[in-house]
């Protein structure tokens, strides 16, 4: 039996993480196999590439490639054979935020990412995709301050103007506009026992 894939997005500062760790706490609750996994990252290889790419300045088209490689790892590597055993993938992130991030914040030709999402995932029926994404929406000045609370040192992308995280909020709502099929846009202001018990309906749907 094929497993699920689910997937949260949303900008830095709008609890995806969190939600997303209670989503594999609950789902393996219920006695579900769950693998929990994030990006950039996920794998050896992948988790280098993140070190590199939350820390180290770089061309636009390096990071799309950078992310890109470090994803069709990820789905070798952990993805696609956790999916053909029958158990669910969580990931905290995945091509909605190349979309987000290097499209919508920093302007990089949808197009190219288009090419590379199609190179990576394939086209078509046979397209890897997520089965659910949630995207975790929030006014950017509520997410900064969110962000600033939280004590860490911000990585390069946090460390952006408003201005660039208001292009990244609005890239992720276009993307749930396009894909409403997969995408369910959460309003992060909510309570988080309203955001679970939210999470908990549509994850129960693809049961």
């Amino acid at each position: 039996m094929k497993g699920k894939f689910i997937t949260f997005e949303g900008i830095d500062g709008a609890g995806k993480s969190s939600q997303h760790a209670w989503a594999v706490e609950h789902l393996r609750s219920k006695g579900i196999d769950v693998v929990s996994t994030r990006e950039p990252g996920g794998t050896p290889l992948g988790e280098k590439l993140r070190g590199l790419l939350l820390s180290e300045s770089m061309h636009l088209e390096t990071e799309a490639l950078l992310m890109f490689a470090a994803r069709r790892e990820h789905l070798a590597q952990v993805i696609l054979p956790a999916l053909s055993r029958g158990a669910w993938v969580l990931s905290d992130r995945f091509t909605d935020a190349s979309f987000a991030y290097q499209g919508g914040g920093r302007g990089l030709e949808l197009a190219k990412l288009q090419q590379l999402e199609n190179w990576v995932q394939g086209t078509g029926s046979d397209a890897i995709q997520p089965d659910l994404t949630f995207i975790f929406d929030l006014p950017v000045a509520q997410a900064q301050e969110r962000r600033n609370g939280t004590g860490t040192a911000p990585d390069r992308f946090e460390q952006e103007k408003l201005d660039f995280h208001e292009r990244v909020r609005s890239a992720y709502l276009a993307r749930a506009a396009e894909f409403a099929h997969r995408i369910r846009v959460i309003d992060a202001r909510h309570t988080v026992a309203d955001i679970n018990n939210l999470l908990e309906k549509e994850i129960a749907s693809l049961c």
